[in-house]
């Protein structure tokens, strides 16, 4: 890598905000002989333009020597950012592969089938005629080939010890505040009757009945992969198979690799992963084997795979318990933060909890956030507002609620399956609607009157019923549990303010975060702790349904219209264009000081309803790709 590179690299015409000043401070953190250096950069302040001006610093082909590294990586975990990244003119030379499932065959009688089941996946040496122009195997072969090659994260983790997508000179790894947690998912086993189809050919033992149940796992998942095996290699004996046959052999060989990583990884004396296993359904039910610590699977996986690394996110909140979650050492680390240069201002934070959100105080509290999200809809009559639920439990009672009090017409919600569809549908409209939404505090692009306002409905603690999650407070990590808190929390702010000219209200509704933001001080980047110095109680209407409506309150069910919308084309919604008015339009804020916060509320109970389906896993990009 050639530091001084770094900055003439940069992508865009010129530079906004502090870019210029990032850039020169992430050479000089290279140039100092750092291995890794991690950006604590602000939403909003062009991550990806950073992050493509480091990869324009890696060595060429005609600076090495041909056994040394050469080029660069970029990856993420958000699929959507890799969309933007892929939609970007700025950013044309990133040369975007995904996995196999995301691509279809061009044979004939085939063009409704995914890559990973066509002919050239079912049927023993079979000779493709098109493979060069397969779209695949073409977006493989440019993205090997070229200066940057990009992908998402579980792609770049699944290709650790490929052939074709070996070591480079620089990788750069966008969103990567959660990179341990991405690395314990991506590790994790899961042994079910979905997951596992061999299931019915095996007795499943109580593995946490007598002794250590993390041994008696490994000896259950040795004879599972056995099984697994054998099954593998009958269906490798047929000459042909059908596309189911093929998705059966490769989640066979997929199973068998999970299976002999854990074991292999759990007998190693060296290895510093700790392992641990949920079975809440004793014998015959399903097991879960889960990863503590998993800096031996990003050794493999990520640092094996570059010479130099940057890191860029908006919520690395803890250098020192960073590095220690994925396994660096901080004297090779440097931190460069990136100047907020949004005005604080237009990114105002609003108290207007109503008591807690925790799972036992949740029947006495919601009905009051949900008048309280009333008057707040009124103060934004025709201003479209994003609420986030934290699970669809929550989802589900505020759109009944909201449905019974006549402003069904106004609220929009989501399910599983029609995530995506639900809120394109929502962006494009140009109604005052409101979209209750699970999970969708990162990657989200609300500009302008996209949306002027949203709602954080619960302090985003971590399941504690989660058994890393238990494991880690039993150990006593309650540092670590707040600041995965105050991190969803932080990127849950950013969704609705994304350039200095736009601006955008937060409300916060559950008393649990202030408590957790006097908790997290220590760890706040600068720029938030300002807002949260600024929060204020706003002056809202008077409760009234009405003129809550937008366009009037006439009812309408609990589904909300939005539930089951089709998708239509995308806007971008101008940072700031259209505005009528300011995002706390009628909202007058009033000191907060002398409050209390509350009592802590470090553990709150279970919460047993979140999006873990495997259609919207991280990992669902490259599931099956052979």
């Amino acid at each position: 890598m050639d530091p001084d590179r770094i900055p003439p690299s940069f992508p865009a015409p010129s530079f906004r905000g502090a870019q210029e000043r990032a850039l020169s401070d992430i050479r000089d953190a290279f140039a100092a002989g750092n291995d890794v250096v991690l950006v604590r950069a602000p939403t909003g302040s062009g991550k990806s333009l950073l992050a493509r001006s480091i990869a324009g610093a890696a060595a060429t082909v005609e600076e090495t020597a041909p056994a040394e590294a050469t080029d660069a990586y970029y990856t993420t975990p958000q699929v959507s950012q890799l969309d933007d990244v892929a939609e970007d003119p700025l950013l044309d030379d990133l040369n975007v592969i995904r996995g196999k499932s995301n691509y279809t065959c061009i044979l004939n009688g085939e063009t409704d089938t995914p890559v990973d089941r066509a002919p050239c996946a079912r049927q023993a040496g079979f000779d493709c005629s098109v493979r060069h122009r397969c779209p695949y195997f073409s977006d493989r072969a440019i993205a090997s080939n070229r200066r940057i090659a990009a992908m998402t994260l579980a792609y770049f983790m699944q290709t650790a010890g490929s052939d074709v997508f070996r070591k480079r000179d620089v990788v750069v790894i966008d969103e990567a505040h959660g990179l341990a947690e991405w690395a314990e998912m991506y590790a994790t086993v899961d042994l079910n009757p979905r997951t596992v189809p061999v299931w019915d050919d095996v007795r499943v033992p109580d593995v946490t009945a007598d002794g250590d149940p993390v041994e008696r796992t490994s000896r259950f998942a040795e004879t599972l992969a056995g099984v697994a095996e054998r099954a593998k290699d009958e269906l490798i004996r047929k000459p042909e198979l059908t596309p189911e046959d093929a998705a059966r052999r490769d989640r066979l060989q997929e199973l068998r690799s999970e299976l002999q990583w854990f074991v292999s990884d759990y007998r190693d004396p060296e290895s510093p992963t700790t392992w641990v296993v949920d079975q809440p359904d004793g014998e015959g039910g399903a097991i879960t084997v889960k990863p503590l610590d998993p800096a031996r699977y990003l050794h493999h996986t990520v640092w094996d795979r570059g010479n130099t690394f940057a890191l860029l996110s908006a919520t690395i909140l803890n250098k020192a318990a960073f590095c220690r979650g994925v396994g660096l050492d901080p004297s090779n680390v440097a931190l460069v933060d990136v100047e907020h240069t949004f005005p604080v201002e237009n990114r105002p934070l609003y108290d207007v909890t109503q008591g807690k959100m925790t799972y036992d105080r949740r029947e006495e509290t919601l009905p009051k956030v949900a008048r309280t999200l009333v008057r707040i809809m009124a103060n934004h009559r025709d201003e479209k507002g994003l609420v986030h639920c934290h699970s669809y439990a929550i989802q589900s009672e505020l759109q009944r609620r909201l449905a019974q009090l006549g402003l069904g017409d106004r609220v929009r919600g989501h399910d599983r399956e029609n995530r995506d569809a639900a809120l394109e549908s929502w962006k494009v409209t140009d109604d005052p609607d409101v979209f209750l939404s699970v999970k969708m505090e990162e990657a989200l692009d609300l500009a302008g009157d996209l949306c002027r306002w949203q709602v954080v409905c619960k302090a985003p603690y971590l399941n504690t019923s989660d058994s890393r999650v238990a494991r880690r407070l039993e150990e006593g990590q309650w540092a670590w549990y707040r600041r995965a808190a105050l991190r969803t929390v932080i990127q849950a702010c950013g969704r609705v303010v994304r350039a200095p000219d736009d601006h955008g209200a937060t409300y916060l509704a559950d008393s649990s975060l202030l408590d957790l933001f006097e908790r997290t001080r220590g760890d706040m980047p600068a720029w938030f702790r300002e807002q949260v110095d600024r929060l204020s109680e706003p002056e809202l209407p008077a409760f009234d349904q009405v003129a809550a409506g937008g366009r009037g309150a006439s009812g309408g069910t609990a589904s909300g219209r939005g539930a089951s919308s089709a998708p239509r084309s995308s806007q971008s919604g101008a940072a700031g264009s259209g505005a009528t008015g300011s995002s706390g339009a009628g909202t007058t804020g009033t000191s907060r000081s002398g409050r209390s916060s509350g009592t802590a509320d470090d553990d709150p109970p279970p919460d047993r309803s979140g999006d873990d389906e495997r259609s919207n896993h991280p990992l669902s990009d490259v599931w099956g790709d052979g």
